[in-house]
């Protein structure tokens, strides 16, 4: 559903709807449902001064992750764009390293030039596949790598944040608190763009209604669901969306990479799986 949900954004992308509208709708119907179920469950809800300081700044690091994302999303095949957010555990080793003076695991760098190798393959960097040459390529890739890139850097600083931070917040409470603020930063950047880009066909009404139920849908059963399986289950099975959004890209959308490119793919999600599985 992760995968399938940024395969519909494409679709609303391609229709009309701007990444700050997609981002507002999915991230307030996201923080809605979670406080309902809240609510249902009687979760009570209180902070200490130091959640309510760091709080608001993971709000606004996952909403400048999510605008990146989209906007990724939005230049890149679908896989593509997800396979370079997901060297997002270089990022948060380097932000632990510098921050908290947190040395990096052996194990991470190992897998770091190998996902950097990986990465280099399925962007088709030297525009081998592609047949442009690598500042053709750059030219057609360069700002959605970017923007990934730039997910990727803001999605790692908000982790070691909220695991030094924030760890002892209730998982749900956290959730909301940081999807509702995510909402309010793109609801600003709508505010800044002059407003709603609402779409202008049935397709992209579909996308984005697709994305705001498959990604609040996603959540729900990530909270119900991943808490029985642990952290270590929860890890290997989120890398692998790269994969599902492969598929399903060249399904609905028509985007196909070239073999070396799938190679590529498949060596950056075995390795953050890897990372994902190994013993702690």
């Amino acid at each position: 559903m992760m995968g399938a949900n940024h395969v519909a954004a494409r679709v609303a992308f391609n229709h009309g709807v701007d990444v700050a509208t997609a981002v507002v709708f999915r991230s307030t119907a996201t923080a809605l449902v979670i406080v309902a179920l809240l609510a249902m469950q009687g979760v009570r809800v209180s902070f200490t001064a130091r959640q309510k300081r760091m709080l608001p700044a993971i709000g606004l690091l996952i909403g400048v992750q999510s605008l990146f994302l989209y906007s990724a999303v939005a230049r890149l095949p679908v896989a593509l764009a997800l396979l370079a957010f997901n060297t997002y555990p270089i990022w948060t080793a380097l932000w632990a390293r510098v921050i908290y003076g947190q040395r990096p695991e052996r194990a991470l760098l190992v897998a770091m030039p190998v996902i950097l190798l990986g990465l280099a393959l399925a962007l088709d960097v030297f525009g081998a596949a592609s047949g442009l040459g690598a500042a053709g390529q750059w030219s057609r890739i360069g700002a959605g790598v970017a923007f990934a890139l730039g997910a990727a850097g803001t999605f790692g600083l908000a982790l070691v944040i909220t695991q030094h931070e924030a760890a002892d917040v209730d998982g749900r409470v956290r959730t909301a608190t940081t999807m509702g603020i995510a909402g309010l930063v793109a609801l600003a950047t709508v505010g800044v763009q002059g407003g709603f880009h609402l779409p202008d066909a049935g397709a992209g009404w579909g996308g984005l209604a697709a994305l705001t139920f498959l990604y609040g849908t996603a959540f729900t059963i990530m909270f119900t669901v991943l808490p029985k399986l642990g952290v270590v289950g929860n890890s290997a099975i989120m890398n692998v969306e790269p994969v599902f959004a492969l598929v399903l890209a060249w399904l609905i959308l028509g985007q196909a990479i070239a073999p070396a490119q799938v190679a590529g793919a498949l060596v950056v999600v075995g390795a953050v799986v890897g990372l994902g599985l190994r013993k702690r």
